[in-house]
């Protein structure tokens, strides 16, 4: 969906940070390893522009263009990108040249995810030939060897405990299995198989830059690793729990592919069974459950809602501890519903420990209306 840093691009600074040349459009400068995380932040925030190309700024930095300066992501400076280049080639270009009019090209999806050797891409209802949109994507990422059709989310089939991807092969080799790279962690995995969500990158490098060496971690929802392995390369020693047998197998395979097996202790058991016999600095809840109120199920996701996993999580957090409450929340809801469902598990729980809210951010947007967000919180 993007390209790499290209040459060196010619920006104009100010003290302000925006230079003379009003027209020209904006760009943020970070650090090169924050890139991908940066981006993906911005892309949240929908100010993330796609139409020009990302640009060195020296030998450590990059510029990633901007439609306007972002209020949520951290970024060293906004400056006015003077010779702005235009991305390469996208998927409608590719289309367009193997034939496909304006009625057809409107009927593209719009976005999609690489992960690793795979391109996973949710078809319109109304996209013209499927196979056609499979070999353009194909043909865009040289370094992809298959595509999958999204078609949702489905549960086990038995207990209703853990949700799986369907998929449908739409290209290119019938094994799907593969190694997706961020931030020099190695997920291997099988997108048809299991879950994953590039939309969480940020989060996921988030995860490992705060963590302390030797620090204690509670992954309540492992999955093959996506905050554990970040945490456990970065020192912390997780406990990480994960019902899906499959994800678990992820979960081992990865903890061994990362160089991490001593730092990570993991359990094929429901993450309420192991709560009280867990003491963390840190845990995670990283489901983050159905959005509606009058919806407990969710549509095939878990039949408990991420909150009432609460009590377990205080219950393993060693006083001063942090706890990370991810949840989906409708919009007019954000920030409110997830705090008060903190309070009244902290109250609910007698401790007499006292709740402060560190920080509060946007993960991704959930579906139309709602938010993925996560509050970081610190008991006492």
């Amino acid at each position: 969906m993007r390209d790499g840093a290209g040459d060196e691009t010619a920006l104009e600074r100010s003290p302000t940070g925006l230079g003379a040349h009003t027209d020209a459009p904006l760009a943020v400068i970070v650090e090169k390893p924050r890139t991908e995380a940066v981006i993906e932040s911005l892309r949240v925030e929908g100010v993330y522009d796609d139409s020009r190309r990302v640009r060195e700024d020296g030998p450590d930095r990059v510029a990633l263009p901007v439609t306007e300066p972002p209020a949520e992501t951290d970024v060293l400076e906004v400056v006015r990108q003077v010779d702005p280049e235009p991305r390469s080639p996208d998927l409608e270009d590719i289309l367009a040249e193997r034939g496909w009019d304006e009625d057809a090209l409107a009927a593209a999806p719009g976005s999609w995810a690489v992960i690793g050797s795979v391109v996973v891409v949710s078809v319109p209802d109304d996209c013209p030939d499927e196979t056609e949109l499979a070999a353009a994507l194909l043909e865009l990422h040289g370094e992809a060897d298959s595509v999958l059709a999204d078609e949702g989310i489905e549960n086990d089939g038995s207990a209703g405990t853990y949700r799986q991807p369907r998929t449908r092969l739409l290209a290119g080799e019938s094994d799907t299995e593969t190694i997706h790279t961020e931030h020099g962690t190695r997920y291997g995995l099988d997108p048809a198989a299991v879950m994953f969500s590039p939309g969480n990158q940020a989060e996921r490098a988030r995860m490992g830059e705060l963590v302390e060496s030797d620090e204690r971690v509670f992954d309540m929802f492992a999955g093959i690793g996506y905050f554990t392995l970040p945490m456990a390369r970065a020192g912390a020693r997780v406990t990480a729990t994960e019902l899906n047998p499959t994800a678990f197998r992820y979960l081992l395979e990865n903890a061994m592919l990362n160089d991490v097996p001593d730092r990570i202790d993991a359990y094929m058991t429901d993450c309420r069974e192991l709560a009280g016999r867990v003491e963390a600095d840190r845990v995670v809840m990283g489901y983050y459950g159905s959005a509606d109120d009058t919806d407990e199920h969710g549509h095939g996701e878990r039949t408990d809602e991420a909150h009432e996993f609460l009590p377990h999580a205080l219950e393993a957090l060693a006083s001063g501890g942090v706890v990370h409450y991810h949840e989906a929340t409708p919009e007019s809801r954000l920030w409110e519903r997830p705090i008060e469902r903190l309070e009244r598990a902290v109250d609910a729980a007698g401790s007499g420990r006292t709740l402060e809210v560190l920080e509060k951010r946007r993960v991704k947007s959930h579906s139309a209306g709602v938010v993925h967000c996560v509050i970081d919180a610190r008991l006492e």
